[in-house]
């Protein structure tokens, strides 16, 4: 059994970083729930860090929690106490690492599906902010400015709109409005992704995130935002011109 789909996207830019996760969880189109899939962790002028994630519900929570019971034990290494955002994903790729070899087993005999992702991205201090993305086995790749967005989930439709418009000179709050386009397409397309969307926006060198938002059905600016890019696709293909070659108007077969 394969999970449902969501959707989480992260952009590293040199004004900061931008986090958002959707929260519709479903086994089947009349089995809908809500789940948070952003966590943070906060410790104001110390360390600002956020995690997205995807895939099999129980091993992402139960890798999360377990890395937060670590931070109780200050005589560990932990998400209090690690001196980098390497550090920090290290940790929590061993935390998946764990619970996949705990629970991995018996998931696969029921034929469930174990795959599992993670965005982790923040700043801690002494070190500029840093992007991650943690594979299911545990390891992970950093987010560079030739390459500064992750995604995990349903990725394919809004990834064009991010291709298109992001890079590092971009500012937080066109990278706001770029996430929302990138999520109003994929929702069109897969009602596997669904709101609330969760995004949070984090301003370099701040050490805290004072810009968390909970986006609901029926929203204002987003309903705007996706009303104002509808129209603007349909205005832009109307004004396409028509190819040079043409296409010939067929003739009927039987003449009347």
């Amino acid at each position: 059994m394969k999970p449902k789909m969501t959707y989480c996207v992260a952009l590293k830019l040199n004004a900061g970083l931008v986090f958002a996760s959707d929260s519709r969880t479903n086994a089947g189109v009349d089995q809908i729930a809500s789940f948070k899939k952003m966590r943070t962790f906060v410790k104001e002028g110390d360390r600002s860090l956020v995690i997205l994630s995807s895939g099999n519900l129980s091993i992402t929570q139960s890798a999360v929690n377990l890395m937060e019971q670590r931070g109780r034990h200050p005589e560990l290494e932990n998400i209090w106490n690690a001196e980098s955002m390497f550090d920090v994903a290290t940790l929590l790729g061993e935390c998946m690492r764990e619970v996949r070899e705990r629970d991995g087993t018996f998931l696969i005999q029921s034929n469930v599906d174990i795959g599992a992702n993670f965005i982790l991205g923040g700043q801690i201090l002494g070190e500029p902010p840093r992007l991650f993305l943690i594979y299911a086995e545990g390891n992970f790749i950093e987010a560079t400015e030739a390459t500064p967005f992750f995604q995990i989930g349903e990725t394919k439709y809004g990834k064009p709109i991010i291709d298109r418009v992001i890079h590092a000179e971009t500012s937080l709050m066109e990278a706001i409005k770029c996430v929302l386009v990138s999520f109003d397409s994929t929702m069109r397309s897969n009602i596997s992704v669904g709101m609330p969307i969760d995004l949070a926006c984090y301003t370099a060198d701040s050490l805290c995130l004072d810009r968390q938002y909970n986006i609901t059905q029926g929203d204002a600016y987003f309903a705007n935002i996706s009303q104002r890019w509808s129209e603007g696709l349909r205005g832009v293909f109307a004004s396409l011109p028509d190819p040079e070659w043409g296409c010939p108007i067929s003739k009927p077969l039987f003449p009347s």
